[in-house]
């Protein structure tokens, strides 16, 4: 009886009722349900089957869901190619850049607490960006410069939308990759060691590829914002992290460093010899980089590029955002933060054919006549071929992983997955 007494007095509290009755997000479904076509998804069956069997990149995960329901989740090819492993949907693959999405959405967990303000210069919280300097001349015999006085200073909001100036070291310029290298400036990549605090104050120190706001620079100006996130939380960024986005929304397998539970699961890294054949990157590495970062006991939080993950555990983060900041009974981000992230930022300044918003690329007329995703979707991806959008039209989440670089071999894959996304749909919402 006491037993029994006890379980109703559980069940009656207010905690976990509200658990019981959330709702089950991203759920599978089958296809009809939500005005998909299962002969359209087949037709992604075969795409895939046919980049994989080509050998043109080694295995492929994808993922499709719509209004909260998984109608498409499917592995092909190969984890290990030479082994002949068959690639599991649950494989932990290298995200790269799809982590500048979660650290965007990280500081704008901060930007509601009224932690800051997005026009807010960043030497406010990070000093060394105090009074930034331009790049004038560059002399590439020995990577010295001269400089000019920025005519403003660099501001959160620019550091969301890549407008910072703020460059990239080896894949960025020939200047921010010698300037950056000089300086001993990590890419994020495959940057195991030393911290967050010290790489960030000496960017700090160096100059801005153009003035601030001036045009779209892809950089390292989200691991800027790795760093904010350490000085306004008092916490590591990967601490942060886990607490406020991987722990309330179930992300179980999204790590920096990989516990070694999980390593088994991280996929190999695949690249190409000089005659374009998919190989495995060589065990010394390539551009610097070792294939086998994710499994190191790291101390350096990469903001922009550190994430290893799962095709389940970023659908989940998506739909988080395409549900309004919530998900499954856990809300993160208020709607109207939700709103400001995923429009047009960056005014007059293109991105591509593309805007850009607090974290994310967006589509523009002009882009949705080639690519079928709807104005106002947003989307990016990360270096390693995996690729991700989000449609609110047409409430899609979307993400396609391989883990490939470089992949000149398929650079219309991506282009062909995303018309067969949309040829799936038995029918699109009238355009407003």
């Amino acid at each position: 009886m006491k037993k029994l007494l006890f379980s109703l007095l559980l069940l009656s509290s207010p905690g976990v009722f509200a658990q019981q009755a959330a709702p089950i997000a991203l759920r599978a479904a089958a296809p009809q349900t939500v005005g998909i076509s299962p002969d359209g998804l087949q037709r992604i069956d075969q795409l895939l089957q046919e980049y994989t069997a080509a050998a043109q990149v080694p295995g492929a995960i994808a993922l499709v869901a719509r209004d909260g329901k998984i109608l498409y989740r499917k592995a092909f090819g190969y984890e290990d190619v030479a082994a002949k492993k068959p690639l599991k949907t649950e494989a932990i693959v290298r995200i790269a850049s799809q982590t500048k999405a979660i650290t965007s959405v990280g500081v704008m967990l901060l930007y509601d607490e009224g932690k800051f303000q997005l026009d807010d210069p960043i030497s406010k919280y990070l000093p060394t960006f105090k009074n930034p300097k331009v790049l004038a001349t560059f002399n590439p015999q020995d990577s010295s410069y001269t400089t000019v006085p920025a005519r403003a200073e660099v501001t959160i909001r620019q550091l969301l939308t890549h407008t910072s100036g703020v460059g990239y070291p080896v894949i960025g310029s020939k200047e921010a990759s010698a300037i950056y290298a000089k300086a001993h400036i990590p890419s994020g990549i495959g940057s195991p060691s030393g911290t967050l605090a010290t790489s960030i104050d000496a960017l700090g120190a160096l100059p801005l590829m153009h003035q601030p706001g001036e045009r779209f620079t892809y950089g390292l100006s989200v691991d800027v914002l790795g760093r904010l996130i350490e000085v306004l939380s008092g916490q590591p960024l990967d601490q942060y992290l886990r607490a406020r986005i991987f722990e309330p929304l179930a992300m179980r397998d999204t790590y920096f460093y990989l516990p070694a539970g999980k390593q088994a699961r991280l996929v190999p890294l695949y690249t190409e010899d000089a005659a374009h054949h998919t190989v495995p990157v060589p065990a010394q590495g390539m551009m610097g980089l070792k294939a086998d970062y994710p499994k190191v006991a790291g101390t350096y939080f990469s903001g922009g590029a550190g994430l290893s993950s799962t095709i389940d555990d970023y659908a989940v983060f998506l739909q988080m955002l395409l549900n309004g900041g919530t998900y499954n009974g856990h809300r993160l981000l208020k709607p109207a933060t939700v709103q400001l992230m995923t429009q047009n930022q960056i005014g007059d300044v293109n991105q591509g054919l593309n805007k850009f918003g607090l974290g994310f690329s967006i589509t523009t007329p002009q882009s949705s006549a080639q690519t079928s995703l709807s104005v106002g979707s947003y989307e990016w991806g990360g270096i390693f071929g995996t690729t991700y959008w989000v449609d609110p039209k047409e409430k899609l989440v979307v993400l396609l992983y391989t883990q490939k670089f470089p992949n000149t071999t398929t650079p219309d894959l991506v282009p062909k997955f995303k018309k067969l996304v949309y040829e799936a749909l038995a029918k699109r919402q009238a355009v407003k």
